[in-house]
């Protein structure tokens, strides 16, 4: 079996996951949630065993092209979910995120993201590109669940009349979307800002150049930053932390797909 038979299958795999959760909001049943747990537990290895055995046949990292890079970041949102829903039991919330690990895993099916192995471009052979790519994508996956989380919370409407059970739902996830961004944003800080300024500066001889990527990262570092100090400092709660996780997560998508391909760089390769 190739890397993409496993691909292919490690996605069916997530999309049954998916169905099974919608049908657990539909009919809260533990066992549906288990069901929907232990396939998405499935898919992840072999998703795992499609990535590595796409390093072993390419000789480098799996996430140089845009194909690899969408395959490892839907690898890793299924890594934070798991793990999500090993702490915290995500429940209401597990099936949204199942539907962006499904959307990133039809995307790597389509045919604008080429899968042919070709050689790199010389600033891309280096090990920084494990570092940098790799912890970006990780912290990117956690941003993915407090994206998911925020957005729920903002589409939940308040109850006017006192409904505890609601209320900890709401609750709940504003704490699930505040500790995904508090593991979601020092892992982007040290891949997308750190590692990345430390490959600029010795692939480009400058540890910055306002290059389109590095703008975008920066804004999408600036929301985050944001959303923690007004928590942190000023208190901040649900709609208004929900709103700026919302569209920080929004940035961090137009960093990883817009700038690609509306706006020309050094990192348009990537």
């Amino acid at each position: 079996m190739n890397e993409f038979s496993l691909l292919l299958l490690a996605f069916i795999i997530y999309l049954l996951a998916m169905v099974t959760g919608f049908i657990s909001l539909l009919r809260p049943v533990a066992r549906m949630r288990k069901i929907s747990y232990y396939l998405g537990l499935g898919g992840f290895v072999l998703h795992s065993l499609s990535l590595t055995m796409r390093t072993v046949q390419s000789g480098r990292a799996p996430f140089t092209t845009m194909y690899e890079s969408v395959s490892f970041l839907a690898w890793s949102c299924v890594l934070a979910v798991i793990i999500f829903e090993r702490k915290f039991r995500l429940e209401k919330t597990g099936p949204y995120l199942w539907l962006v690990v499904v959307a990133l895993m039809a995307l790597t099916s389509s045919p604008a993201l080429p899968r042919d192995i070709t050689p790199l471009v010389p600033a891309l052979q280096s090990y920084w590109l494990w570092l940098h790519v790799s912890v970006t994508l990780l912290g990117e996956a956690f941003l993915a669940v407090a994206f998911v989380a925020s957005l729920l919370y903002i589409l939940t409407p308040e109850k006017k009349f006192s409904q505890p059970d609601h209320e900890a739902r709401r609750q709940k996830l504003d704490q699930v979307a505040y500790r995904a961004v508090a593991i979601g944003f020092p892992l982007f800080t040290m891949g997308a800002l750190v590692f990345g300024m430390i490959w600029a500066s010795k692939a480009w001889g400058r540890y910055w150049g306002w290059d389109p990527k590095e703008v975008w990262s920066l804004i999408t570092w600036l929301f985050y930053a944001l959303y923690l100090h007004t928590r942190l400092v000023y208190g901040w709660k649900g709609k208004k932390s929900a709103l700026i996780a919302v569209l920080g997560f929004l940035a961090a998508l137009f960093t990883f797909f817009g700038v690609n391909y509306l706006l020309s760089g050094l990192h348009s390769y990537g």
